[in-house]
């Protein structure tokens, strides 16, 4: 099944014929099967379906974590499957961002050096307006010399959110970035990433398995067995409750 977003022809992320197979012969799983998708710059995305759709190896593959198969997958013009790993490192240093569940901040780290290690990585200078307009957007401006352990886990993912934000990315991908908050820092966090795509054109991929999480996208992409089997545009949570028991999620 292909998805595509009629809203504007600028894609920012983009695969075709995507599979990825793991094992061999009678015992292979095909995890992806085929996979044609679309997503339209400016926009947030939210992936579902039940365990063992496929969403989870689709976000993967599209970021570069993992390797698919066969199929193709473009971010920012290039296409990942044709590079090499320096090319494949530079590319999601430059042009994609990270969520992830667990945050992966730097324990030794303050705040705003966590925010920046990226760019100290590529060896490349941050821009200040930019870093301001960022740190004002997610309320860190009081805790930029703070060390991990000295914040809350709301806190940790608003600095794992800016530090996604930092190097302008094609693309942020969000892997259930607020599946280790309570209900109200995570209602927090999901307003931040609505918050950068409303007002700063981010791109955001997310998968989750949370219907109220999911309600914070413009589109929820449906997956069971390795396929795209629909979509719901402007989610609410009973929507996509419905749509997910559709699936037998």
């Amino acid at each position: 099944m292909t998805i595509t977003d009629t809203h504007s022809t600028t894609q920012a992320v983009s695969a075709r014929a995507l599979t990825k197979v793991y094992g061999s012969g009678p015992t292979a799983v095909h995890a992806l099967a085929g996979v044609d998708v679309s997503f339209t710059a400016g926009r947030f995305t939210a992936i579902m379906g039940p365990s063992g759709s496929g969403k989870s190896t689709l976000m993967h593959c599209l970021a570069g974590l993992d390797s698919a198969t066969s199929g193709s997958i473009t971010i920012a013009g290039q296409d990942l499957t044709t590079l090499d790993d320096n090319a494949l490192t530079r590319l999601r240093r430059e042009q994609i961002g990270f969520v992830f569940q667990s945050f992966n901040l730097v324990p030794t780290l303050t705040a705003e050096q966590n925010i920046l290690l990226p760019l100290q990585l590529a060896g490349r200078k941050h821009d200040a307006g930019w870093l301001a307009q960022v740190v004002s957007t997610l309320g860190l401006g009081d805790r930029l010399g703070h060390k991990p352990h000295e914040l809350s886990g709301g806190q940790q993912q608003r600095v794992a959110v800016a530090r996604a934000l930092l190097t302008r990315p094609a693309v942020v991908f969000g892997d259930e970035p607020t599946g280790n908050l309570d209900t109200r820092t995570g209602a927090e966090v999901l307003s931040l990433l609505r918050s950068s795509v409303k007002e700063m054109g981010q791109t955001v991929i997310m998968v989750t398995h949370d219907p109220v999480a999911a309600g914070y996208a413009d589109e929820v992409l449906l997956m069971r067995d390795g396929e795209l089997v629909g979509n719901l545009t402007d989610p609410t949570p009973e929507a996509v409750t419905a749509a997910l028991a559709s699936l037998g999620a």
